[in-house]
């Protein structure tokens, strides 16, 4: 046993873990970024916005600051681990990681009203009886109309719990 080669302490049922949060039922397992989510709003300033009900919508714009648009674009990713609805939106403006303008930058903040809209949104696994993998994949072929990139995803599913996501424009 591990105990046996290595100290061992056990700190009990997992509650929270680099920014995750834990909570568990019988049939259900919730795992969500609630507080990172909040903090992340609280830091960027926009927690007295005005929440949306959509992640993404382009704008105009001129040169912004490349570093803090790098710093708060990883912030996303991370949170999209947990935020599948996120993802696609994520994807779209990590594209510009070494080019944003100020259009890119007001999709970020786009998407951050969005979290605070959603602030309470959770991913959970449930206990089921079904013992199958399921693979969802879609793809749009030169779909961007910025860049004529074309933009891929897929899920998989097992037991009928979510367990990997992407979305990427290539």
């Amino acid at each position: 046993m591990l105990e046996k080669e290595f100290e061992v302490k056990d700190l009990g049922a997992l509650r929270y873990f680099l920014g995750m949060e834990f909570a568990r039922s019988k049939m259900r397992i919730f795992v969500s970024q609630r507080k990172y989510t909040f903090d992340l709003l609280k830091e960027t300033g926009m927690l007295g916005s005005k929440p949306n009900k959509t992640p993404i919508k382009m704008f105009g714009g001129s040169p912004i600051d490349k570093g803090r648009y790098q710093q708060l674009v990883g912030k996303l990713i991370y949170l999209s681990h947990t935020r599948p609805d996120i993802a696609f939106a994520v994807s779209l403006v990590s594209q510009y990681m070494h080019n944003p303008c100020q259009r890119h930058l007001n999709v970020v903040y786009r998407i951050l009203t969005y979290l605070k809209q959603t602030l309470g949104n959770v991913l959970f696994f449930r206990k089921t009886t079904e013992r199958k993998v399921k693979v969802f994949t879609d793809a749009d072929r030169v779909g961007s109309v910025d860049d004529r990139k074309s933009t891929s995803g897929y899920c998989t599913l097992v037991w009928g719990n979510v367990i990997t996501w992407r979305s990427k424009n290539q």
